[in-house]
C-alpha cells in the first residue's frame, strides 16, 4: 500500500510539473522597442542565443546605428571568444548579425512576437502611450516587459489590458558584458510570465535575481542611495570627491568610485532618478535632492557623455 502510494505521489507531482512547465511560454520572437544602448545590447544577446529579433525605433538612421553598433560589438567579443578560429569568429558575427532585423512601425511586427521589450526614455507618460497602443495589435499569448530603472512597473502595466503578462526586465549597461538581470513581478504579475522571463534570462545566459515592483529594485535601490550620500558627504566638506573615491575603490573593493559612476552614469539620470522617487516619498531622508547636482544638471554638465561631470574629460 506504501509503495502504490507513493507510486501515485509521484505521478502526480511529475504530471503537476509538466503541466506547469507546459503553461510556461518559450520565448522565440522577440521584440525590442529602443534602440538606444540599452536596448541594441538587449537585442544583440537575444540574437546571439539563438532569437529572432526585431529592433524598432522611430527613424531608420538611429537603427542603421544600432546594427552597426551591435556588429561592432560582436566582432570585439569574437575576436575574443573565437581567438584560435576566426572563421567560426566571423560565422558567429554572421549568424547573430542574420537573427537581427530592424522596423520603425512596433505596431506591425509584434502580433508575432513572444515578448516585446521597451527600452525607450524614462518617461511614465511616453511608456504608457506606447504599451496602450500595441496592447492593441499584440497576440493574446505576447509578454510585455519594460527595461525600466526606476519607475513602477505596476503604473507603466496599467496602461494595457495584459497586467498578468507584465513584469520587468532589467538589464544592465553594456548589456553584453553584465550578467545580472532584474526580474520585476508585480502584484498582477501570473507566475506563467514570471516562469517564462525566468528561463528566457537563462536562455540569455544571463543570471536573473527577482523582485517586488519597489522603487529602483534591488541593485538601484541601494546603488543610488550610496551615490547620493557620497555626494552629501562632498557638499557637507567632509572629505574631497578625489578621496572618497580613492577610499570606496581602496577600501570597499569597488572598480569605480561613487564620482567616477555618478559621471559615467550621467548626472541628468541620477537627478531623474532622485526626483521620482523624492516625489513618491518625500520625508525619505535617502530620497533627498543634491543642490551640487542640481546646478550641474542645470548647467549641462551631465558627466563623461558632455565631457564634464564631477571630473573633466577631454
Amino acid at each position: 500500500m506504501a509503495f502504490v502510494t507513493r507510486q501515485f505521489v509521484r505521478s502526480v507531482s511529475s504530471s503537476s510539473t509538466a503541466s506547469a512547465t507546459a503553461k510556461k511560454i518559450v520565448i522565440k520572437q522577440v521584440a525590442v522597442i529602443g534602440g538606444g544602448l540599452m536596448g541594441a545590447g538587449i537585442a544583440q544577446v537575444a540574437a546571439a542565443t539563438g532569437h529572432t529579433v526585431v529592433l524598432v525605433d522611430q527613424a531608420d538612421d538611429i537603427l542603421a546605428k544600432s546594427k552597426k553598433g551591435i556588429e561592432e560589438s560582436l566582432k570585439k567579443i569574437a575576436k575574443k571568444k573565437f581567438a584560435d578560429n576566426p572563421q567560426a569568429g566571423s560565422e558567429f558575427v554572421e549568424k547573430t548579425l542574420s537573427n537581427v532585423s530592424t522596423n520603425t512601425d512596433a505596431a506591425s511586427v509584434v502580433h508575432s512576437m513572444d515578448l516585446v521589450v521597451e527600452a525607450i526614455v524614462e518617461n511614465l507618460k511616453v511608456k504608457n502611450e506606447l504599451f496602450k497602443r500595441l496592447d492593441k495589435f499584440a497576440s493574446e499569448h505576447t509578454i510585455f516587459a519594460s527595461n525600466t530603472s526606476s519607475l513602477q512597473i505596476t503604473n507603466i502595466a496599467n496602461a494595457t489590458t495584459r497586467q498578468d503578462r507584465f513584469a520587468g526586465l532589467h538589464f544592465f549597461n553594456p548589456v553584453p558584458m553584465m550578467k545580472l538581470v532584474e526580474v520585476i513581478k508585480t502584484p498582477m504579475t501570473s507566475q506563467k510570465t514570471f516562469e517564462s522571463l525566468l528561463d528566457f534570462s537563462k536562455a540569455l545566459g544571463k543570471h536573473p535575481v527577482t523582485c517586488k515592483d519597489t522603487p529602483g529594485f534591488i541593485v538601484n535601490r541601494l546603488l543610488v542611495p550610496y551615490l547620493m550620500e557620497a555626494v552629501r558627504l562632498y557638499e557637507r566638506g567632509d572629505a574631497s570627491k578625489e578621496d572618497i573615491d580613492v577610499a570606496m575603490k581602496l577600501g570597499a573593493g569597488y572598480p569605480m568610485g561613487p564620482f567616477e559612476l555618478l559621471d559615467y552614469v550621467g548626472l541628468d539620470t541620477t537627478k531623474f532618478i532622485m526626483d521620482g522617487w523624492h516625489e513618491m516619498d518625500t520625508q525619505n531622508p535617502l530620497f533627498q535632492p543634491s543642490p551640487s547636482v542640481n546646478k550641474m544638471v542645470a548647467e549641462k554638465k551631465l558627466g563623461k557623455k558632455t565631457g564634464e561631470g564631477f571630473y573633466k574629460y577631454k
